[in-house]
């Protein structure tokens, strides 16, 4: 966070942080020119080694009477298998080898200059090949002259460095002046889409309506005219997002599915309270929640100029972390059943924390219900929401016949399910209602059903087709059964953590007690927790988002609004004290 008097002395200071900045170009290129050279040099002495016995220069190409050629053969070639390969040219050659190896062997050979041609004619046809660079030196001189290249860059790209770091005194007002200088090249592209005049100009958007004062109370200070207009009937605006710090940090995931277009509800409170309880239900261990609650609490303490959304995910996942902490403290899930485990094989007497509420892999079929009463709950919410919007449009009759008819079928079915022998072999308990209250729930099924049939296609005159529509829309009760079985995934991805975290602890405790047990336990039980914390974070991650996108919204929310960006002062490096 900087002030007024901050940025202006470093903006008077631009044509000379500008000059810096043009020598921390210069210096940087200087750098990585040097890294190239010393590459280039690094691979020149590497392509030498090979010929570092020869005692004579690389380019010498022979006398006046002989001459000598220099190359390569395939590896393993020797002087013998040389000879005999010149052997049919019958003529005069001396053949020394410098240097051997599986992959080549280097040679050099002399002749008489007018059998030069003949000879490397004939080396070449069994793979002879001369050298890609040679140099007027021995290669020992040469490698000494590159060696001495290589220091040189070396010093040079090291004066680079000294002079790099004696300018970075400059590095916050330089940060500051990239920042203005972004402010302002955004502030002119802006300015060159307004209408405008040699002494006026125009400017017309949005703003939020508890924004209206003041500006109109900032504006007062010009000479300018303002007219404030709400929007037309026709009109959609761009859509800003109020909420607070916790539910707030699940705007993300509603905008991934789109924004409230007018007349919508923003739902970001509600979807991010089942969210996090949700996320939290799936990943169900303690130790896993504690983690990612520290771990996302740290990063936001550490780095507070994070991106806005970064910063949002963060919060948004400390906040499922704890959820998770909580769920792992109700099922007893610390690491799985780490203690017992630790206890039993390396303190030969178990102990364990037991659960404050249930453990799930002792009574899944507990959680199937819960699970399932969840989803009910999260449903019915949704479809709430869906009446409220009803009734504040003053569309009464839409309340009744789309909103209040389901929840007395659905409501009806439900008080019918529950007594049933299906519920109970589930349930593995049997529950007993009153007889009035028997007769209530057929009377609320009956009387939604036969309501949604008869004014479903209320819209429409022909009574024929105003039933067939009735009876289409009441074939959705098939799509509350799906979606209502989807939260089915909670039981699911809660077990699924609970079984790999044993999975990997009995693994660990295979190896039985004493320091190699230990040692292997701890690398087994960091590798094995560390994937299963991985996966099924992402699984509940996804799978709550589907939760939310399908079933919850499928009840109430279209989405398809456009986000408000208003134009401001977007710097990367500093905050900009803002005086009134």
């Amino acid at each position: 966070m900087i002030d007024a008097k901050t940025l202006e002395a470093a903006v008077c200071r631009k044509d000379e942080l500008q000059r810096t900045v043009t020598r921390i170009q210069t210096l940087d290129k200087q750098l990585a020119e040097g890294k190239a050279e010393i590459l280039k040099l690094e691979n020149s002495m590497e392509s030498l080694t090979p010929w570092m016995a020869l005692g004579i220069p690389m380019n010498l190409s022979g006398t006046r009477q002989t001459a000598v050629i220099l190359g390569t053969m395939p590896g393993n070639t020797s002087a013998e298998d040389i000879c005999r390969m010149l052997s049919e040219t019958d003529l005069d050659v001396d053949v020394n080898v410098v240097s051997a190896s599986k992959d080549m062997t280097c040679v050099v050979v002399c002749c008489m200059k007018a059998d030069a041609q003949t000879v490397e004619n004939a080396l070449r046809v069994h793979g002879f090949a001369r050298p890609s660079q040679v140099w007027p030196k021995t290669p020992a001189e040469v490698k000494a002259d590159l060696q001495a290249q290589i220091l040189e860059q070396e010093e040079q790209m090291e004066a680079a460095r000294t002079e790099l770091v004696s300018l970075a005194e400059n590095r916050n007002d330089l940060r500051i002046l990239a920042d203005y200088y972004r402010v302002r090249a955004e502030k002119y592209k802006v300015l060159g889409t307004l209408p405008q005049t040699e002494r006026t100009f125009f400017i017309s958007g949005y703003v939020p309506a508890k924004e209206v004062g003041r500006l109109e109370k900032a504006l007062k200070r010009y000479d300018c005219v303002i007219d404030v207009e709400e929007l037309k009937e026709d009109e959609e605006g761009p859509v800003l997002l109020e909420n607070n710090n916790v539910s707030g940090c699940a705007e993300g995931i509603l905008e991934s599915f789109g924004l409230p277009h007018k007349g919508e509800i923003d739902p970001t409170t509600v979807m991010a309270v089942f969210y996090i309880f949700f996320f939290g239900m799936m990943l169900s261990d303690a130790a896993y929640g504690a983690i990612i609650a520290v771990a996302c609490g740290v990063a936001l303490r550490k780095f507070p100029r994070m991106e806005t959304g970064m910063k949002k995910s963060l919060q948004l996942f400390f906040w499922c972390g704890l959820s998770t902490l909580v769920w792992g403290v109700l099922f007893g899930g610390y690491f799985g059943d780490v203690v017992n485990v630790v206890s039993r094989t390396f303190f030969g007497h178990e102990v364990g924390i037991p659960p404050l509420w249930f453990a799930p892999l002792e009574d899944p079929m507990k959680l199937l219900i819960y699970s399932l009463g969840f989803g009910v709950l999260h449903l019915f919410v949704g479809f709430g929401i869906k009446g409220y919007m009803y009734l504040r449009d003053k569309r009464y009759i839409d309340f009744f016949c789309d909103t209040v008819l389901w929840f007395m079928l659905l409501i009806g079915l439900l008080l019918m399910l529950i007594p049933s022998s299906i519920f109970a072999s589930i349930a593995q308990t049997t529950i007993v209602f009153p007889p009035a209250l028997n007769l209530l729930a057929k009377g609320m099924a009956i009387g939604g059903a036969v309501g949604i049939l008869l004014m479903s296609g209320r819209s429409n005159k022909n009574f024929a087709l105003r039933l067939a529509l009735g009876a289409y829309d009441l074939y959705n009760i098939s799509g509350w059964l799906s979606d209502l079985l989807s939260y089915s995934r909670l039981l699911a991805l809660g077990l699924a953590t609970g079984v790999i975290a044993q999975v990997v602890n009995q693994m660990g405790s295979m190896f039985g007690g004493g320091i190699g047990g230990a040692i292997a336990f701890t690398l087994i039980f960091i590798v094995g927790h560390t994937l299963n914390l991985a996966i099924n974070m992402l699984g509940a991650y996804v799978h709550t988002n589907r939760l939310q996108y399908v079933e919850f919204f499928g009840k109430f929310y279209e989405g398809g609004g456009r986000a408000f960006e208003p134009f401001k002062e977007n710097t990367k490096y500093t905050d900009i004290k803002e005086e009134l």
